[in-house]
């Protein structure tokens, strides 16, 4: 007959066995999804240092088996202005465009979250519905436009519209972000002597940080990754950008295609992206959720 003592014994390895399984499914179970999340990334990696006899070859297995190589981004490196030329003309325009889209994106939003004036909703919700709008059905008036002020066949001239397209979505999170803020932090700001620009520089901008980095990662990746826009408004190779560099990769030339040349350049565009939401990522599901909620 067991005793009260061994009856508590007996529940408590149980309740600890159950405990070290459900830390064991918990940890396998994120193990697995990374795997699979990060293989596609590890993979294009390895196989853009296969020599030019192996990437030719059958993806598996993906790593080089004949000894590493740099064959492929010397081929990469041939096509265009050369690879490094390309990607300074991405990085200059993602980064210009992060930095405009932030910078208009705070005072738009901290003027609609703090600000009273005449038809406040109206200029809101107009700046929200041009989210329903393809970019693509403007880009023949902005072509125009750009045309117009000389800026065309111009990386700032794309800059531009990269900002534009992403200015909707910007003042939309950077609204909610000042709203989450409680008015009695300006207040006692304002009572110690702080005024507009600085009360926004100094105290408000540490709180909306999570925003911020929201707002960031979604312009870079979009400014980076976008195609069509710059394959339109840019004419001259010099001015090109990775994505529209890419295409000639894949195209090839007389119908051959290099296909280490596209693993390289593959790898290239995304390790940009992995480093940017690294940096970010512990203030973006903050600021993500924030905008969500509100």
């Amino acid at each position: 007959m067991s005793t009260p003592a061994t009856t508590l014994d007996t529940r408590r390895e149980t309740r600890a066995r159950k405990a070290l399984w459900d830390r064991i499914a918990y940890h396998g179970i994120g193990i697995g999804t990374c795997f699979f999340f990060l293989a596609p990334f590890v993979i294009t990696l390895l196989a853009s240092f296969r020599t030019n006899q192996e990437s030719s070859l059958p993806p598996l297995p993906p790593w080089p088996t004949s000894g590493i190589s740099i064959d492929a981004y010397r081929a990469l490196d041939g096509f265009g202005s050369g690879i490094w030329q390309h990607t300074i003309n991405s990085l200059v325009v993602s980064i210009g465009t992060v930095l405009l889209t932030v910078a208009v994106s705070v005072l738009a939003g901290y003027g609609f979250s703090r600000y009273r004036f005449r038809f406040k909703n109206v200029f809101f919700v107009l700046i929200i519905a041009t989210l329903m709008i393809p970019f693509q059905s403007i880009l023949t008036p902005l072509f125009i436009i750009l045309a117009k002020l000389g800026l065309n066949n111009s990386l700032f001239g794309l800059m531009l519209v990269y900002v534009t397209l992403q200015l909707p979505f910007s003042v939309f999170m950077m609204r909610n972000a000042f709203d989450a803020v409680p008015k009695e932090i300006e207040e006692a700001a304002r009572i110690d002597g702080a005024r507009d620009l600085r009360l926004l520089v100094r105290v408000l901008l540490p709180l909306v940080m999570p925003g911020i980095a929201t707002v960031s990662i979604f312009a870079f990746l979009n400014a980076w990754n976008e195609f069509f826009a710059a394959l339109i408004l840019l004419s001259s190779n010099e001015n090109y950008t990775l994505p529209v560099l890419m295409t000639a990769v894949r195209a090839g030339r007389l119908g051959a295609i290099n296909w280490g040349a596209v693993q390289a350049g593959v790898a290239v565009m995304v390790v940009p992206c992995l480093f940017v939401f690294l940096l970010l990522q512990r203030y973006y599901m903050r600021g993500l959720m924030a905008g969500a909620v509100k």
